[in-house]
């Protein structure tokens, strides 16, 4: 009796391709030698991705979908204010990441062109900056609407750089269970959020409305 094929899934090919890399110490030369040496077909790896590249795209993106997952069952992750929740974001994600440093610190330093590495965040870059939007909050948000995607795409930005800066320090952190990391983490979300403050922006614009109804109506 033949045996039943297992079927392939996009989330088999991502853990078979971690492993890949984990054994070989390098990236697979093509698609057919990666498929073959797992035991299954091109088209097989084709129903889910177009390239090599992009199932390392997509493994970023999953360390973030599961942590936002793992994030959404503590039953009190609804009530947390923004900064809160950010922080659990970093914990959770960096943990995740320090589970599979092997491969993280691998493949973000295959290159010594920095840009090149960046490449493959760029789907993560993209599921994050959703995430920051989602969980700005009116603490944060400047009361005039018309100003209010220029701050959210401004906050968005930010957060992203922040997350690369906290990234580039956990990949060089030595320290026992990356504790300096946690410590990092502590002080930049914390200083990311005073220098947020937005009660000074919303005075500032309503300054601005004053003068510039004053000029008018002097004229």
């Amino acid at each position: 009796m033949a045996t039943k094929k297992t079927a392939i899934t996009k989330e088999k090919i991502v853990s078979m391709y971690m492993n890949y890399i984990l054994e070989n110490g390098e990236k697979p030369k093509s698609v057919y030698l990666f498929a073959k040496s797992n035991g299954f077909t091109e088209t097989d790896f084709y129903a889910f991705f177009g390239t090599i590249e992009s199932v390392e795209k997509e493994i970023f993106k999953t360390f973030l979908e599961m942590t936002i997952e793992l994030l959404h069952k503590d039953n009190n992750y609804s009530d947390y204010d923004m900064k809160t929740k950010m922080l659990s974001f970093y914990f959770t994600f960096f943990e995740l990441l320090s589970a599979n440093r092997s491969y993280v610190s691998m493949i973000l330093k295959e290159h010594d062109n920095q840009l090149k590495n960046l490449m493959q965040l760029s789907s993560l870059r993209t599921a994050f900056k959703k995430y920051v939007g989602e969980i700005i909050t009116d603490e944060y948000r400047i009361k005039q609407e018309k100003f209010q995607d220029f701050q959210k795409k401004a906050i968005q930005e930010s957060a992203w750089i922040q997350l690369l800066l906290t990234l580039k320090f956990w990949l060089d952190d030595d320290s026992p269970s990356f504790e300096k990391t946690d410590i990092y983490i502590e002080k930049s979300v914390k200083l990311s959020f005073e220098l947020m403050n937005i009660a000074p922006i919303d005075s500032l614009i309503d300054f601005g409305k004053f003068i510039f109804k004053e000029k008018i109506q002097n004229k």
